[in-house]
């Protein structure tokens, strides 16, 4: 344990940091000889790897679903997998290649899984450890892969080329037989045209050595694997997008590009059976429906007890231009149609048997889109949709800013749950979730973790993220509190972006108090007070007189816009329901015909009951109790030698003087606070950076200086705000409350707040602001320490129920201690730390001497830091703009940690990376999914415990029986030999420049439990049990019919015997 003395380090002597390659300086100075400060943190307690990842699979492509184990598998465009089981169970995997995933196929209740991918590789994928892992890889050289196929309880894999051929690969080894179907072989030789790309494979239900073949030009082709030959050819002139069997065997349903579906009868190849157009117009005259879209897939299953269904997606006539995407189920004489809110991607039928051979029996039908995953209930009238328990919602609006909570108030999580599910939800199933697989990790992480997104509808949603798991608690809706645009031209009037007026730029949470408050990018603010209950009151403007209707434009007949705002509020009333309710609404206004700028930073802090906020014109800070504007400063006033340090509480330049006078009127419902700017403020052409963050990537994020990074604005922007106690002046002996700001130029200036005592006086009294002349140097992210190195956080006032007693209520109002008891008298005892683009500096407080200096990066700068608690101790934790992530010690800055983790490639990730305590941090890594990471050792060596188990040991079902009919006169199942047909001895080897196998890094472990698992090994074991004990059935019943004949031999014997028994020889 590394001791630092404050003593020698005040007085001029450097201390020696732990890496050679850079170094914090110390500053000279005075201390004691007390002055000991113990760092715990070592290098060694510092790890980076990925946790989990939330949400929904960005750009799928394709999905797959084990029946027996319950596991549903998703791939994508990008050559990720996610894999879902019961709630809280679910996994993320990526092909190195990124190329897009085409197709999945489980080996079923076999824990892998095969995935075929548009670079022409399949995979093998071991399920059985909680990190999935490729066993193996095969690489086609010569022909590209547009279908696969692997039968139920089967290690030979069917792969369909470009080409029209269909090579077979033995899912064990990854190596390809040399039994080939080559395309010329199953069409007929007359034909003329190659039939195009192999659309579909499937063994025919009751005969495995029958192979049903779909080419894209309409051909379909029976081929018999022993025979080697073609059966029978159906041929029909559209294109085929796939094919379904009948449980039975004896039918099949494809699906065309003219949307009509085609039923076949296999002995019957000459005409279809059936054809209909299910969303055709059916002409009177008996001729051919009209068109329709193409059908792009079909699925036919069957019940025990009632009639088939019939599943289809696509087919809709053309005529029905703008409807969306439609799921079409076919059960008898009914046909419904199911809109589906995107395009449909894949959909897949659940059944209750894995064995294609027997009755189906649907139950319910899982659909892919674009940007969601639906479950639909077969099983009840209406086709009702179960509820997700999926974290699939992040992207419900796109995401544009996020925080990350560690370690919060236990109760806060039930409170936010309780009021959460209040709010009105839609008709679900009463079904439980089919997708069931898995079981939860065994972690040792217990304590609360809440994620908040912001997101670009001015919706806000809070998440419950513990024990790696992520569940939507709550979802507050800001935009219900402003008027709703009705027409263009009054859009155009009032909004200063195009798009998404009431969208999250920042946001400032206070987890023990719940105050929160939220800045948009129409430059507003909104301050929420936590309520269990309903209020009475309704949010209601306080002006007298309706709004002033805007001019149409910035320099209209009427004149520039001035002192208007870019929302409206609503001026009816707005009932507040449980939860998050409106205490205060802030709006910048139009000046001299320029709209406000966004604002850029925000904090809140409920012990004083004052909200801050600033952007590129300077800095405002109001009083949430009393609804007044206490200060507001010009950037430029923070370098003005003219600068008053003493400043009055002022109020707002109003738009329009409320009735009385008075801005403040009744505690219990909010009010609207309009102001400007000074009229000092330089008028410039202002450039909105929210206006574009959606389409230009713009990076705007509060808290951080990254916007004059990025694109290097010349005008200085309130960067970050830090209320805290410490000392205001250098002079000054005892701490009192205080406001930290910080600037993207550089600057830290301290705000004096002098508050009045609490109870009714806080309400009548004003607060008194000060600005302290003594300017700091370099800001992004700021802390205060007491001698000890002990982080000091803002004061709090602790929640309270409104419907408590006066006593609870007083209990809970009292603050808590701004800092613990310090055990030195130094002139020193607190140490204020700051971190910049470039450096981190901590400095002695009142002092304000520089003690350490580290520089974080010369050739990058840094994107997001935060002062983090872990282990026991603080550390700063850095993001940089070239990919690495840092943390320094506190208070030595010496670096512990330094890892190149992801170069800045898009700007999502910088608006929305953020870390947290105990070694916690998060970011955005597609508009869908959100990415959880860790910088502790400790996290990452339980992180194998913490992961859910996808594979679990279930016994598979039995085979149906075949019943003793079919068994008399073989009309069950037929079996087929695959080991002698496809095996080296039987088909010989294949080429060796079609395919290269590519050995796996899942380790030898699982590279038999893939396709020989206990599982399987035991179905094995059962159905050899079965078959010896019908051989041995036989046998006996042999036994016993040869028993009754040599008793008839017996009989017979012994009769002959008594007949002759007394004649003579020539008497016979």
């Amino acid at each position: 344990m590394k001791k630092f003395n404050i003593r020698k380090v005040l007085d001029g002597l450097t201390a020696a940091s732990s890496s050679s390659s850079s170094s914090a300086t110390a500053q000279p100075g005075s201390g004691r000889d007390s002055d000991v400060i113990q760092e715990t943190l070592q290098s060694e307690h510092f790890q980076l790897c990925k946790t989990v990842r939330h949400g929904f699979p960005y750009q799928p492509s394709s999905m797959a679903f084990d029946p027996v184990q319950k596991i549903l598998a998703v791939g994508t465009q990008t050559g990720a997998l996610r894999l879902f089981g019961c709630a809280g169970v679910e996994c993320y995997c990526q092909h190195e290649s990124g190329a897009a995933v085409i197709q999945l196929q489980f080996l079923i209740n076999e824990g892998a899984l095969v995935s075929a991918l548009a670079d022409d590789s399949i995979h093998m994928w071991n399920l059985r450890q909680k990190i999935p892992a490729i066993l193996h890889s095969l690489k086609f050289s010569r022909e590209r892969i547009t279908y696969c196929h692997l039968p139920f309880q089967s290690k030979w894999l069917y792969i369909g080329t470009e080409r029209g051929n269909i090579h077979i690969v033995n899912v064990e080894s990854f190596t390809l037989s040399g039994y080939v179907i080559m395309w010329n072989k199953a069409i007929e030789l007359s034909t003329k045209t190659h039939p195009g790309p192999v659309v579909h494979i499937s063994d025919n239900p009751m005969d495995e050595g029958k192979l049903l073949i779909g080419y894209e030009c309409g051909v379909v082709v029976l081929w018999d694997l022993k025979c080697k030959k073609a059966d029978c050819r159906y041929n029909y002139d559209e294109a085929i997008h796939s094919v379904a069997w009948h449980h039975e065997g004896k039918q099949f349903v494809c699906s065309h590009s003219d949307g009509t579906l085609t039923t076949w009868n296999i002995r019957i190849p000459a005409k279809s059976a059936q054809i209909i157009t299910p969303h055709g117009k059916q002409p009177k005259d008996g001729k051919k429906p009209e068109p329709c879209k193409p059908i792009l897939k079909v699925e036919y299953k069957t019940t025990r007890v009632g009639d088939p269904f019939m599943v289809l997606s696509g087919g809709l006539s053309y005529d029905t231009v703008g409807r969306r995407a439609c799921l079409t189920v076919m059960h008898g004489k009914s046909t419904t149609v199911l809109e589906m809110d995107y395009p449909i991607v894949d959909f897949l039928t659940l059944c209750e048997t894995p064995y294609p051979n027997d009755f189906q029996e649907p139950y319910a039908v899982v659909v892919l889109l674009e940007k969601d995953l639906v479950l639909i209930d077969l099983g009840q009238i209406g086709y009702p949709i179960f509820e997700n328990p999926y974290p699939l919602t992040i992207h419900e609006s796109p995401v544009t800013c996020c925080e990350y909570f560690v370690d919060c108030p236990s109760e806060l999580i039930p409170a936010l749950y309780s009021v959460g599910s209040r709010q009105k939800r839609q008709s679900y199933s009463k079904k439980e979730w089919p997708i069931s697989g898995g079981n939860w990790g065994q972690g040792t992480q217990s304590y609360p973790e809440i994620i908040i997104t912001g997101h670009a509808d001015g919706s806000i949603k809070f998440w419950d993220a513990s024990a790696l798991m992520l569940q939507v608690l709550y979802k507050l809706k800001t935009a219900k509190v402003f008027e709703r645009a009705r027409s263009k031209e009054e859009k155009a009037n009032t909004e200063i972006v195009e798009e998404d007026p009431f969208a999250i730029q920042t946001l400032s949470w206070c987890p023990e108090s719940r105050m929160l408050c939220v800045a948009g990018v129409s430059a507003h603010v909104i301050v929420y007070r936590f309520k269990l209950f309903c209020d009475a009151s309704s949010l209601v403007p306080q002006e007298s007189e309706p709004p002033t209707q805007p001019s149409t434009g910035s320099n209209s007949s009427d004149g520039p816009r001035d002192n208007i705002p870019c929302l409206q509020v609503r001026s009816s009333p707005l009932k507040q329901s449980p939860g998050y309710q409106v205490e205060l609404v802030i709006q910048l206004v139009w000046v001299s015909g320029e709209p406000p700028q966004p604002i850029t930073s925000l904090a809140i802090n409920s012990s004083y009951g004052l909200v801050v906020f600033g952007n590129t014109n300077g800095l405002a800070v109001a009083d949430y109790l009393q609804k007044t504007l206490l200060l507001h400063m010009g950037t430029s006033e923070l370098y003005s030698p003219s600068d008053p340090y003493q400043r009055q509480p002022r109020s707002p330049r109003k738009v329009r003087q409320p009735s009385g006078g008075e801005l403040h009127a009744q505690h219990s419902c909010g009010c609207v606070l309009f102001f400007c700017w000074p009229l000092s403020i330089a008028k410039t052409n202002m450039i909105n950076l929210l206006n574009t963050y959606a389409r230009d990537n713009t990076f705007t994020r509060s808290r951080s200086s990254s916007v004059t990074s990025i694109e290097r604005e010349s005008r200085e922007a309130i960067s970050s705000f830090h209320f805290c106690e410490s000392y205001p002046r250098k002079s000054d002996s005892v701490v009192s409350p205080c406001l930290l700001v910080g600037t993207t130029q550089g600057t830290v200036m301290m705000v004096a707040l002098s508050m009045p005592p609490g109870g009714d006086q806080r309400l009548q009294q004003p607060v008194g602001i000060s600005s302290c002349g003594k300017k700091l140097r370099g800001i992004l992210t700021m802390a205060l320490l007491d001698a000890a190195g002990a982080l000091l956080p803002p004061s709090y006032e602790p929640w309270y129920d409104p419907n408590a007693s006066d006593e609870e209520k007083e209990k809970s109002r009292r603050r808590r201690p701004a800092s613990p008891p310090s055990s030195q008298d130094g002139p020193d005892p607190q140490f204020a730390v700051l971190c910049s683009e470039k450096q981190a500096k901590v400095v002695a407080m009142p002092s304000q001497t520089r003690i350490y200096k580290h520089s974080i990066t010369e050739t990058s700068f840094v994107l997001r830091a935060d002062v983090v608690q872990m282990g026991g101790a603080n550390c700063i934790a850095c993001f940089c703009a070239n990919g690495h992530i840092m943390t320094l010690s506190l208070p030595s800055l010496r670096p512990l940690l330094d890892v190149n983790y992801l170069p800045l490639t898009d700007m999502r990730i910088a608006r929305t990376f953020c870390f947290s305590h105990l070694g916690q941090a998060l970011y955005l890594t597609s508009p869908t999914e959100i990415q959880r990471l860790t910088y502790s050792q400790e996290t990452c060596d339980n992180r194998q415990e913490m992961l859910s188990e996808l594979f679990t040991p279930v016994e598979t079902p039995e085979a149906p029986n075949r019943g003793f009919f079919k068994g008399l006169f073989g009309g069950g199942a037929q079996s087929l030999d695959r080991e002698d047909l496809f095996g080296e001895t039987g088909a010989g080897k294949a080429s060796r420049s079609l395919a290269q196998h590519i050995p796996g890094q899942g380790g030898m472990e699982g590279m038999k439990g893939a396709a020989s698992g206990v599982v399987g090994d035991l179905a094995r074991a059962r159905i050899a049990l079965d078959e010896r004990g019908q051989k041995l059935g036989e046998l006996e019943d042999r036994t016993a019919a040869m028993m009754s004949s040599a008793d008839s031999f017996s009989k017979h014997a012994h009769d002959m015997m008594l007949k002759y028994k007394d004649k003579k020889w020539y008497q016979l």
